[in-house]
């Protein structure tokens, strides 16, 4: 479960993580209440789970009441990537003279925790891996032994953060390691993570992700429930079971396995596309699970494609091609569907296909040919 940037900030408070001092608003008057309780200037951002918010003009600040009223009022309602803003976080603006980043996350091939810190802020990590991948300092955890102020105070000098910030720092770190961990976290992300002008260090950003399978442990999770406003592309995909998150892109994904459909957006990337979802089937691909895959990308106006990449392990590919065909009895789909069939039984899978190929229906040989003729077809 992604919590919005405000409900992540509430989340990080429980731990002791420095954050500035804020609230939530739902219209202008409750924006401009916020604003003259905390004291200007203040920064009036939109509260939606997607990147890009200050390009879109979803963040913005405001001196004085005049401009938190017209601030407010434009972004409020506001359309960014498909999701509509109807909540703003209003908080004390912050002076900056660096930006770092931090985050911890799970490391599942080596079953370790992950944390990753850098001295370069601000930007989206996967911007520095790419341009500068060595001011990445990434620290591998053991969930046993967990990490320590010592250890912490070592990773900072390694990530290079300014020497005033280090001590500091090194504190947040632990504090979010225990967020992460006791508040059963499958990412907490701090970007950026900024020291002011007089030296403070506190966490501009929050990005929170819940592990739902937690929820049993955690009651007062219900709250960030009720306040969500749930992308109805994702609200379908859950009432049929499926793992399911909208993307803003026109490549429809069905992969099965997690690793599997990351590699599959990846390489749609890869090839200049760009993908309307990620959707994980697991090792069930019987003709029902391949129904309500297909409905829910269906239902996508933004699809103009869809890329079905199946590796056969436990599932037969076989299975997977009949499951496909029935589906498509079932569900009338608007968009061609290219797949790319391997593993168990995979070439008694393509032969049952055979007889079925035509323009709305395509096989490639290999995940590279199938996300090119995907993103061909959307383009």
């Amino acid at each position: 479960m992604d919590l919005f940037e405000y409900q992540g900030k509430q989340y990080f408070a429980r731990y002791g993580i420095a954050v500035s001092p804020g609230d939530v608003a739902d219209t202008v008057e409750e924006a401009l209440a916020v604003a003259e309780r905390i004291g200007y200037p203040v920064v009036i951002k939109a509260q939606v789970k997607v990147g890009g918010r200050g390009k879109a003009g979803g963040v913005k600040l405001a001196d004085n009441a005049e401009e938190v009223r017209e601030h407010a009022g434009n972004i409020l309602g506001l359309d960014i990537k498909g999701h509509v803003v109807r909540r703003l976080w209003v908080e004390r603006s912050s002076d900056i003279e660096k930006e770092y980043y931090a985050s911890f996350t799970l490391d599942r091939p080596n079953k370790t925790h992950l944390g990753m810190l850098s001295a370069q802020g601000g930007v989206e990590i996967e911007v520095v891996a790419e341009e500068n991948p060595e001011a990445i300092s990434f620290l591998s955890i053991d969930p046993v032994r967990g990490l320590d102020l010592e250890t912490s105070r070592r990773w900072v000098a390694e990530a290079e953060l300014d020497e005033v910030a280090r001590e500091q720092a090194a504190a947040l770190l632990v504090k979010l390691y225990d967020c992460y961990t006791q508040g059963d976290c499958d990412l907490a992300e701090i970007n950026p993570l900024i020291l002011t002008p007089d030296h403070t260090v506190h966490a501009l950003d929050a990005k929170v992700t819940l592990d739902e399978n937690a929820s049993y442990r955690h009651p007062e999770w219900e709250e960030y429930r009720a306040d969500e406003f749930e992308d109805p592309r994702e609200k379908m995909a859950k009432e049929r079971g499926l793992n399911y998150i909208g993307l803003d892109g026109t490549v429809g994904i069905i992969a099965n396995g997690a690793g599997l459909a990351m590699s599959t957006l990846d390489v749609v990337n890869q090839v200049g596309g760009t993908a309307a979802n990620f959707l994980d089937i697991g090792g069930g691909a019987d003709a029902n699970v391949m129904a309500a895959a297909l409905e829910v990308i269906n239902a996508d106006p933004n699809v103009k494609s869809i890329f079905v990449n199946i590796f056969g392990g436990i599932t037969r590919v076989d299975e997977v091609a009949n499951g496909v065909l029935e589906a498509l009895q079932r569900v009338s789909i608007a968009s061609p569907i290219v797949l790319r069939l391997d593993g168990t039984n995979a070439v008694e899978g393509r032969g049952i296909l055979a007889p079925h190929l035509n323009d709305h229906l395509i096989t490639e040989p290999t995940m590279l040919d199938a996300a090119r003729r995907a993103v061909a077809l959307a383009n």
